[in-house]
């Protein structure tokens, strides 16, 4: 069966155009997002360590907790 076939066997047209089905996937969305930014702060903080960055430092410029950038920094 196609995407299309299953889709209106189940009713997921109608179900994906409903109020609940648009912000659960707004949210999701969002989240998405969310981990996206966090993955990049981390995967920074040894660049920032190489050019001589404390702790201290890239934790308040990347606005991460202290213990974040040490267990990245394996400290």
């Amino acid at each position: 069966m196609s995407r299309q076939e299953i889709e209106a066997m189940f009713g997921l047209s109608e179900l994906k155009q409903t109020r609940v089905y648009q912000e659960a996937k707004e949210e999701g969305k969002l989240e998405g997002e969310q981990e996206g930014k966090q993955k990049a702060k981390l995967e920074a903080i040894p660049k920032l360590l190489a050019l001589g960055l404390t702790v201290e430092q890239i934790a308040q410029a990347l606005d991460l907790d202290v213990t974040e950038v040490q267990q990245v920094a394996g400290l």
